[in-house]
Formats: C-alpha cells, sequence, structure tokens
C-alpha cells in the first residue's frame, strides 16, 4: 500500500536540522481542472460526485457529466466580464451544486471563498462572516437553500455587490437580503463562447489562486489563505507516491468533513478527483443529533478509505461496536483509516486497532498526517505502520521542514511548492509568517519518535506559543498533557484547555461530554438543564477519580492537573474558541474565560475539583 519511508537529514552547526522526503516530487498538473478532463476523457461514466436527494436515495454526476456543467457554468462566470480580482463566495455545506461552482470558478480564474457554514448559521454577530465579504469583495455569492441564510444574507446585504445564486427555488425577495434579486443555479445559460473558456483554462499557470481558505481566527478576524493551482497539485501528487494504493484502486469515501477547510476540500476533495474516485457526501456531522446520518450512509456505502477526525472515530467506534450491519459495510472494502486535525486519545487508537483486528482478522492501517491550511495541507504523512498515536510520519516528497532546537523538541518550519505565498490582502502579515530562508513559520512543535531513526517519524508535540512556565520554573508541555488528559478523563471530557501560566500548579477546563455525562447523572430527569448535570456527584465523583489517577501516573507537576472545572458553556464560534471540526483553540478559550480560570487558583470555589478532594 505504501511507499518505503524515505528522509535525508542534514545537520547543521547550529543544531538546525533540515529534513525532506528521498523521493523527488513527482510531475504534476498545472491545474486540477486538468484532472477533470482526464477522467472525463477515460471514465465518463464513472460516479464522481453524489448526495442524498429529499427522497433519500444517492443522486449526482459522472465525471463526464461534472465535466459538462463546470463547462456551462465557466461560460456563464467567464461572461460576466469578471476576472481574478473578483472572487466567488461560496456560504453553503458540500454539495454537488457547490463543487460544480468550485470546479468551475477555478477553470477561469476566479478565486473561490468557501466560508464555514457556522460564520452564517451558528454566530449571533455575523462579525466574521461580515469581515470575509468585505475583504474578498465576491462577484458571487452562492446559497444552496436561501431560506437558512436568509439573516446571514441580511446581514451581509450592504456591503457587496455581488450576484446571488441559489439552487433552491424558495421564493426570494429583495427584502429578504438578495439585493437585485437571485439567479438559478440550474438557469446559468447565456454566456462566452466555450472556445474563450479554453483559451482561458489554458493560459492559467500554476500560480493561479485556486481558492482562499480563511482560518478560524483566534479572538481577532480570520486570515484569508491563499491557495494556489501549485500547491493543490503539488500536494497531491506527493500524497500518491507515499500512497501508491489510491492510483491502484479508484478511492471511494464517504465524507463529511466541510470544503471550506483544508482538511475535506484539498486532501480529500482533490484525492477524489485526482485519482478517479467517487465521492459520497455524507449530510451527517460527529454530533448527537446528526450522526445517525453519517451511520446509515455507512451502513450503505462501503469505503476504501475513511477520512475522521478524532469525536467523529469515538462516536463511530461505538456504533462499530454495538451494529454488526455496519461493522460488516464498514470493512468489506476498507484499506486505511485516516484521522487528522487533531491528534487522537491513545485509547480510542487501541480500541479502534483491536476492533478491526477482531473483524478482519489482521490489523488495518490507521494513519495520520500533519499539515496546515497554509501547506494545502499535507507537509508530512505516517505511511507506515506506527505503534501509538501521534506520529504524523515524516515530509511527503516535495516537503522540506525547518527543526529548530526549543527545549527537548523543535519548532517546524516548512519549505516546498506545496506552500501558501501568503494571506489575501495583507502583505504585511504575509511577511511575518516566513523566515529569512523562505520557510513558512506555523509555531508547531515536533520531535522525533527515534532520535536515532528519523524515518521512523515525528511526533506532533503542540504549538510552541502554548507551553508555559509553573511558577517553579517547571515547563508544561500543552500538547501532550491535553491528550493525556483526555485520555484519562474519557468518556467525559470532550476536550480541555490547560491552564497554569505562572502559577502554582496545573489546571483544567473541561468541555465535558454532555450525552455521557447524563448518563451518569441517571437520577436526574433527561432535560435537567447541562449545570444540573455537570454538578451531580456521580459526574464529580468520575472526575475527581480520573485526576487521582493521572497523578498517580504521572506524579510530576507538570504532567498532570491539580485541578479541575467543568465547563456549563459549549465552546463560541463567534469568540473563536472552537472551529467547525471541533478543534478547540487554547488561547481564544483562556482568553474569554480568564473569570473561570480564576477560580482554579482562588481557592476553595464550590465549582473547583481538586485532587484528593471528596465528592461534593
Amino acid at each position: 500500500m505504501f511507499a518505503k519511508p524515505s528522509v535525508e537529514l542534514e545537520r547543521r552547526s547550529d543544531g538546525v536540522l533540515l529534513l525532506r522526503s528521498g523521493m523527488p516530487l513527482g510531475p504534476y498538473p498545472r491545474h486540477i481542472g486538468e484532472q477533470l478532463l482526464r477522467w472525463a476523457r477515460e471514465a465518463p461514466r464513472r460516479p464522481f460526485l453524489l448526495e442524498r436527494t429529499g427522497g433519500g436515495e444517492w443522486a449526482g454526476v459522472t465525471y463526464g457529466q461534472a465535466h459538462s456543467e463546470v463547462l456551462r457554468v465557466a461560460r456563464w462566470l467567464l461572461g460576466q466580464g469578471w476576472g481574478p480580482q473578483r472572487t466567488v463566495a461560496i456560504l453553503s455545506e458540500n454539495s454537488v451544486a457547490h463543487a460544480i461552482l468550485a470546479l468551475a470558478a477555478m477553470h477561469v480564474g476566479l478565486p473561490v471563498v468557501p466560508i464555514s457554514l457556522a460564520y452564517s448559521l451558528q454566530s449571533k454577530d455575523f462579525s466574521k462572516l461580515r469581515s470575509i465579504i468585505q475583504r474578498t469583495q465576491p462577484a458571487v455569492i452562492f446559497v444552496e437553500e436561501p431560506q437558512r441564510f436568509k439573516a446571514a444574507l441580511q446581514a451581509i446585504q450592504s456591503l457587496h455587490d455581488a450576484v446571488v445564486l441559489v439552487k433552491s427555488r424558495d421564493a426570494v425577495t429583495v427584502e429578504e437580503g438578495f439585493g437585485a434579486g437571485a439567479v438559478h443555479f440550474e438557469e446559468l445559460k447565456e454566456g462566452a463562447p466555450v472556445e474563450l473558456v479554453e483559451e482561458v483554462f489554458s493560459g492559467l499557470t500554476e500560480e493561479a489562486i485556486a481558492k482562499v481558505l480563511f482560518t478560524s481566527g483566534s479572538t481577532g478576524e480570520p486570515k484569508g489563505v491563499i491557495n494556489t493551482q501549485r500547491m493543490l497539485s503539488a500536494n497531491q501528487q506527493g500524497l500518491a507516491q507515499v500512497w501508491p494504493f489510491v492510483e491502484q484502486v479508484p478511492p471511494v469515501i464517504v465524507d463529511w468533513l466541510p470544503w471550506n477547510h483544508t482538511f475535506g476540500a484539498n486532501h480529500n476533495f482533490n484525492l477524489v478527483l485526482r485519482n478517479g474516485g467517487t465521492l459520497y457526501i455524507d449530510g451527517g456531522r460527529p454530533t448527537p443529533t446528526q450522526f445517525h446520518l453519517t451511520v446509515s450512509n455507512l451502513c450503505e456505502i462501503a469505503p476504501t478509505v475513511y477520512f475522521n477526525v478524532p469525536r467523529g472515530f469515538d462516536m463511530l467506534l461505538e456504533q462499530l461496536q454495538a451494529n454488526a450491519k455496519l461493522r460488516r459495510k464498514f470493512f468489506s472494502r476498507l484499506q486505511l483509516m485516516f484521522c487528522a486535525a487533531a491528534a487522537m486519545p491513545r485509547d480510542l487508537w487501541d480500541a479502534l486497532r483491536s476492533l478491526t483486528h477482531k473483524e478482519l482478522g489482521h490489523s488495518l492501517p490507521l494513519a495520520a498526517a500533519w499539515g496546515t491550511t497554509e501547506t494545502a495541507p499535507l507537509a508530512t504523512s505516517c505511511y507506515f505502520d506506527s505503534d501509538a498515536p501521534g506520529n504524523i510520519g515524516i515530509p511527503v516528497p516535495g516537503c522540506e521542514l525547518k527543526l529548530l532546537p526549543a527545549g527537548d523538541k523543535y519548532e517546524v518550519r516548512v519549505r516546498g511548492p506545496l506552500v501558501t505565498p501568503g494571506y489575501w490582502g495583507l502583505p504585511g502579515r504575509s511577511a511575518e509568517h516566513f523566515d529569512e530562508e523562505g520557510f513558512y513559520k506555523p509555531g508547531d512543535a515536533v520531535r522525533f519518535h527515534d532520535d536515532n531513526a528519523p524515518e521512523r517519524g515525528l511526533l506532533f508535540d503542540g504549538r510552541i506559543a502554548e507551553d508555559f512556565k509553573l511558577s517553579t520554573g517547571t515547563w508544561v508541555r500543552v500538547g501532550s498533557l491535553r491528550l493525556r488528559s483526555i485520555t484519562a478523563l474519557s468518556p467525559i471530557a470532550q476536550d480541555v484547555v490547560v491552564t497554569g501560566h505562572d502559577r502554582d500548579h496545573v489546571g483544567l477546563l473541561i468541555f465535558p461530554n454532555m450525552a455521557r455525562c447524563r448518563e451518569l447523572a441517571c437520577t436526574l430527569p433527561m432535560e435537567a438543564p447541562p449545570a444540573q448535570v455537570i454538578a451531580h456527584s456521580a459526574v464529580r465523583e468520575r472526575v475527581l477519580q480520573s485526576l487521582q489517577e493521572l497523578r498517580q501516573e504521572w506524579p510530576a507537576s507538570s504532567m498532570h492537573a491539580e485541578s479541575a472545572v467543568l465547563l456549563e458553556e459549549p465552546p463560541s464560534i463567534d469568540a473563536g474558541e472552537i472551529t467547525d471540526k471541533g478543534y478547540i483553540n487554547q488561547k481564544a478559550v483562556l482568553t474569554r474565560r480568564a473569570h473561570v480560570v480564576e477560580l482554579l487558583y482562588e481557592g476553595t470555589h464550590p465549582a473547583v475539583l481538586r485532587v484528593g478532594q471528596l465528592a461534593v
């Protein structure tokens, strides 16, 4: 399945290491649209994109149909006279229409700006959405279901002169925020000649801006990461070289990961497109109210590769253990499971490995990788069997890492054709994210799995800026402590935020898994408010027991938490505390909840749980 791991290590006299793949990056297309052209010629009837209809059946487009649709929409876009200075903003979730519009815009050089659903549907003030629209000045704003986005569209109505493009035929009016009225996606006919479209497409270089992906931001505004065609194509070429199996069997994936994120779009969607595979768009999410849709889809469609975040795998594991039909279908042709966006806790890793061995009689690769929105996203890949989670592998072809000593680990920087040229409209901020040798500085830390064998991979070790010292001068490695704490507090903790900068001990802010807490607090009615659930003695005793066990196993002051608070309020999208993939921004949480942090260190507040304390 995998290429043989190969790295080259260069040591500099100042202790800096340069780590690169032993495989040179092969040739790649100047534009990902060439992959669509290829499969439209070679496999025009092969299903490309499929989604559930209102009646519950799967429907979508083949490669031949997708190519025809992309040309139709591209002719309309080009016929309006828009150039690469104008963008195409997409507010809607993953769908066939979303994909066709994005591919068509890129086909004629208009940058695509897919915007997080959370900024439109979960935000209370729409500040991030307003900021993105103002900065990108879209020529087109696509909303598949206009009524769902009514409030968001009203919030941005005065900020743009874009054509609002809709898929749904719901009645729309000027008063509802659609400007001069909406245009229907299916009715895009008038436009430039096909010959002009192809001329424009052929003239695009690998430096053409494909899309602008906005990072989640923390307490400030999100940054728009420029993604060029070079980045997208180089990324998939490097992935194919370390995963040669994707070229042997066209991948089939069932995937929910949003296309406004680099994981779902650049990694997963482009993997399918590059290798002539089929993508079933999963309408589910790893949430208590939506995960049943994912289970239903996986009971029907067997993936060859399965992608998810740790929370998604946690929920899937529970279903796989309980549902024999799901288990048989899921594993029937699965070649690999892949987890990214956050590190997987050890107990979840072990349980998944055990289940696959029990079901298949052998282990199944459980892969991980590392990268950022700025690397589109793949920089390293663990394309070998690892004995534990957290191994992010070694550089993929075309990627060079610079490792700067930082205590007992390394700050990691990245250079290569897969790295962004900068941020949309922010040349000053772009420059400060690169060093004097052109390496991008993500602020992440790594260490070697084996100092004497670099080919055995790197371990992700948190973010440099998140680590801190206790008042004793002892360094706390937040990344490893966070994972250790989540594992110890499973299944009570959905996630944790580590505190203790310049304090005498480490503390935890715990975002609880409310469903599991309710199971423990079984004497309460199901409609009991969250505050009452997390205050229940059974929940508090479980947390105290876990904290005590963690201290016994890891007695050093920097390795465990002495106190914790269960948070009633979930993380806020508007405040940048969480992304729509479920990743917690530690800095944003600590800033917004500074008053809660103070409780951990002020003495005897009843909400605080302390190691050694009797349950209240």
